[in-house]
């Protein structure tokens, strides 16, 4: 049995409980580079905790499809997550609020091109998932030498559909 979950097109308002939208909106902050480039300045809250640094990592990962099945999300106690795509695919965006130490309330979030996600530090959230392709993505997280992986596997799976 399932328990089904209608994914949402991600905008900055409704996933800022856990986390940061990063694209270009509006006019740019400062224009810099010869009056060639617009800087949109600071777009995500990043935290790497006491004993950690920033890492840039490349993910190249499976396409997935929907209906999509989530019989688990994890979470980053130690620092923040942010997903940047090279390749324009979108991304499937599966996160949830903590109750006592698990997840709850599941929320699920589909991408639009331009955009990436900045996951904040203890965030409940699925695993990447490109929606139709492969996708490729800069991935931006902490490096250290303490643990920042739990995992929490449900009894029973959600299904993501789209609306």
């Amino acid at each position: 049995m399932s328990r089904w979950l209608t994914a949402l097109p991600l905008t900055t308002e409704a996933f800022m409980p856990y986390g940061d939208v990063i694209e270009v909106t509006g006019a740019a902050d400062k224009i810099i580079n010869q009056g060639m480039c617009g800087r949109h300045h600071d777009r995500a809250t990043l935290d790497f905790g006491e004993d950690g640094r920033a890492g840039i990592s490349l993910f190249d990962a499976k396409a997935r499809h929907l209906p999509h099945k989530v019989d688990m999300v994890e979470r980053h106690p130690e620092g923040s997550q942010a997903f940047v795509p090279v390749n324009g695919v979108p991304m499937l965006v599966v996160v949830a609020d903590d109750k006592d130490g698990t997840p709850a309330n599941l929320q699920a979030f589909i991408s639009q091109p331009g955009q990436s996600i900045n996951l904040y530090r203890n965030t409940w959230h699925g695993v990447l998932a490109p929606l139709g392709a492969p996708g490729q993505y800069i991935v931006v997280d902490r490096i250290g030498t303490t643990p920042n992986l739990e995992e929490h596997w449900f009894k029973e799976p959600f299904t993501v559909v789209s609306d």
